[in-house]
């Protein structure tokens, strides 16, 4: 396993590595900080009992096989109160031990000897899949009969396209950003000119106008006394 000075990054994955073999710590720890990762190491389920405890790990690396609590143990005991990816090492390679670990809550189970690169790979797969899903971005958003298509700028009714200038286009782009939650009229501005912030109110009534069937009373563009407005989805 080749050693890499390079330091990780601050915000690089934290692992944990448990291991009984001083050897096999010391090389995984200089393989994969080498690898990009910041790496912290325990001898036994005590000591990573301990490091749990004050630290926070992106995934743990637990052999199996140690002196008094197996890392099987300590898998179980984890898995009661944490959802941390674990990766479980063994130099038992059979389909029971693979099976238990991954019943106990294991993400997955390599056995020794193992290619460092292997590791490598399994590591970056399991943190890949824990990563939350990133939401789409909006392309559209819905009030009443009316939808307004962010990238285009363009505000429609059923097939009908309702003609903006480009002040109304962008507070719809504002307020449509944040359904439901109250713009501040210096925020409509655009501009965050103070003095403009009367001129908003004559704006958002010009829009009213093409969007309300009572512009006196607002249904989607509502009036937030003393701050702004905001955008409801009414029916």
């Amino acid at each position: 396993m080749p050693h890499l000075a390079a330091k990780p990054a601050d915000d690089a994955p934290h692992l944990l590595v448990v291991d009984d073999d001083r050897r096999i710590r010391d090389l995984l720890s200089r393989f994969l900080a080498g690898e990009g990762y910041r790496v912290t190491t325990a001898d036994n389920a005590k000591d990573a009992r301990a490091k749990l405890t004050g630290l926070s790990f992106d995934l743990l690396i637990l052999d199996v096989m140690m002196p008094g609590e197996t890392g099987f143990d300590l898998a179980k005991a984890i898995r009661g109160t944490s959802s941390v990816p674990i990766l479980m090492l063994t130099a038992r390679d059979g389909a029971e031990s693979r099976i238990e670990g991954l019943q106990i809550g294991a993400d997955d189970y390599l056995s020794k000897p193992f290619e460092p690169r292997e590791l490598s790979l399994r590591i970056a797969n399991i943190l890949k899949r824990a990563q939350p899903a990133v939401a789409p971005p909006v392309e559209s958003v819905r009030f009443g009969p009316f939808v307004y298509h962010l990238a285009r700028g363009e505000l429609r009714k059923g097939d009908d396209v309702i003609r903006l200038t480009d002040r109304e286009r962008e507070m719809l782009r504002i307020l449509t950003a944040t359904p439901g939650e109250t713009v501040t009229r210096l925020a409509l501005a655009g501009n965050g000119d103070q003095t403009s912030e009367r001129a908003v109110d004559v704006q958002v009534n010009r829009l009213r106008r093409k969007i309300e069937s009572n512009p006196a009373n607002p249904l989607f563009v509502q009036t937030v006394r003393g701050i702004g407005y905001r955008l409801v989805s009414a029916p």
